[in-house]
């Protein structure tokens, strides 16, 4: 069955800017930022989620680093190679312990099937959210950036995310949180985009909104 039209990855960002540009304070991020690559689906959903999974609550060059040191450790990155090193290999190869065991249960999950990563990518998004959950250390706000980042979902907006959050309140302070997503769909992660990136210019001295 294929994918909602609302949830399928976008081609490009014509119709989405357009149609968040009726918003006039998102239609002036959108000015002030530019645009914004296109993303496309992962070929890798299994590795890229274990990526993202090694580098949590790190910097992009920290968390580049601890991939780098977990491939050159396993030599390529599969559920066969985590599932055969142990704990302390991963350990060692820099990460935690909550880590090490999230990586092995999601190799676990891949291996006996309990989460068909090859068929994600046709799965709506709550169905990647519900078969994800399970896992230790995956939360819902890990499954929200893998549907928006690995699988290119468009209509994601992650409330989980504190940047998120904060953005939102910035920029629409009086307005209930709900009628502004809903004015924003179906295009929520480009949104969601944009709106990290306002962060980022106002973290850097730019004015806020």
């Amino acid at each position: 069955m294929p994918l909602p039209v609302h949830q399928a990855p976008l081609a490009d960002h014509a119709a989405a800017a357009a149609h968040l540009s009726r918003d006039p304070v998102l239609a002036g991020v959108i000015a002030r930022v530019g645009d914004l690559p296109v993303l496309a689906p992962t070929a890798d959903p299994f590795g890229t989620l274990i990526r993202n999974v090694t580098g949590q609550q790190l910097s992009v060059k920290a968390a580049a680093s601890i991939h780098a040191r977990v491939t050159a450790t396993l030599g390529e990155v599969t559920a066969d190679t985590l599932l055969a090193a142990s704990g302390d290999t991963l350990r060692g190869a820099g990460l935690s312990w909550a880590k090490v065991r999230t990586v092995q249960a999601i190799a676990q999950a891949a291996k006996t099937g309990a989460v068909d990563f090859t068929h994600l990518s046709g799965q709506d998004d709550e169905t990647v959210i519900t078969e994800l959950l399970p896992l230790p250390g995956i939360g819902r706000w890990t499954a929200e950036m893998f549907l928006m980042f690995a699988l290119a979902r468009s209509d994601v907006f992650s409330l989980g995310d504190l940047a998120l959050r904060q953005g939102l309140a910035r920029l629409h302070p009086d307005a209930p949180t709900a009628e502004i997503l809903n004015r924003w769909a179906p295009y929520r992660t480009l949104a969601a985009r944009y709106v990290w990136a306002d962060n980022a210019r106002v973290k850097a001295g730019g004015e806020p909104v």
